[in-house]
């Protein structure tokens, strides 16, 4: 712990953070206007539950635990009212539920279900509709506070993590162009951008998740961080056919001094003589790759 201060980082996370501060909050509440017995272990895992990642993923934790009650209590009810022993009664609902989960493709969790009908159907004297009810409302505080807390304070936002990955593939970019053209036989290799460019989908595919505030603004930067995206892709393409030439071209006088001029060491002679169908393919690629690269920094600083 004291190591991550000293590299300037702090111990816990600020989601972990919220997390606390929403469970605080909502013992707080669910003390006084709690329903259920268990009304403190609901009201916690709701809170927990509901300080996700993003919005979308808080909502998807919301709507798994309140239609997880309401499916075992269901399904419960619906057994209890069987001549079958509890036992045999808890065995069919868990298939039930399963199999249903699988049909419908349902993306909830269905552990909650099973609980739920299990405790149902294995404790004598529980009332199920006092029980079901009791349980959604003293989830529903932990739900609702959790959810206000995730939203409100510090919502989460990695646009920044977006950017930092797209001027880390330009940085390789200029890397990747300096190693092909610095006068030995080694060829660079695509892995690194390959795994930057899978991590920045990963990046997109969470921010477009993040849907509450500021909803026009969040839709524009996702479209601008999309567009990068795609150019960072098609400058991949481009370098992958670079890479895969079965005879290496020669640069021109303008490709040479554009390369230099973004600092790449490219310590190959200007071409003497006539210009071979190798120079011309792959000067037009290199001239490919930073056109692209001037879009993609284009895109990046639009607002």
């Amino acid at each position: 712990m004291l190591g991550a201060f000293w590299r300037g980082r702090p111990p816990v996370g600020l989601r972990t953070v919220k997390t606390a501060l929403a469970v605080t909050l909502s013992l707080l509440v669910v003390q006084q206007y709690g329903a259920s017995p268990a009304k403190v272990v609901f009201a916690t895992i709701g809170a927990m539950s509901a300080v996700g990642p993003t919005f979308t993923a808080s909502m998807l934790a919301c709507l798994t635990q309140i239609c997880g009650v309401v499916v075992g209590v269901l399904l419960a009810l619906l057994l209890l009212a069987l001549p079958i022993p509890p036992m045999v009664a808890v065995g069919i609902g868990v298939v039930l539920i399963l199999a249903g989960y699988q049909q419908l493709r349902l993306k909830l969790v269905p552990v909650l279900p099973c609980l739920i009908l299990a405790n149902l159907c294995l404790t004598p004297g529980v009332d199920p509709i006092t029980y079901s009810l009791g349980r959604i409302w003293d989830t529903a505080i932990g739900l609702g506070i959790g959810m206000l807390v995730n939203t409100l304070i510090f919502p989460y936002d990695n646009s920044r993590a977006i950017r930092r990955t797209v001027e880390g593939l330009d940085r390789d970019l200029v890397a990747f162009l300096e190693d092909m053209f610095d006068g030995d036989d080694h060829l660079p290799e695509a892995e690194a951008l390959e795994k930057k460019l899978d991590a920045l989908e990963g990046q997109l595919a969470l921010y477009g998740e993040q849907r509450l505030l500021r909803r026009g603004r969040q839709k524009r930067r996702l479209r601008q961080l999309t567009d990068c995206a795609d150019i960072a892709q098609d400058l991949l393409v481009e370098l992958e056919t670079l890479r895969n030439m079965e005879r290496q071209g020669r640069l021109n006088q303008e490709n040479r001094q554009a390369l230099q001029a973004l600092g790449a060491k490219v310590s190959q002679t200007p071409p003497e003589g006539e210009e071979r169908t190798e120079d011309v393919v792959v000067n037009y690629h290199v001239a490919r790759v930073l056109k692209l690269r001037q879009e993609l920094k284009r895109a990046l600083k639009q607002e």
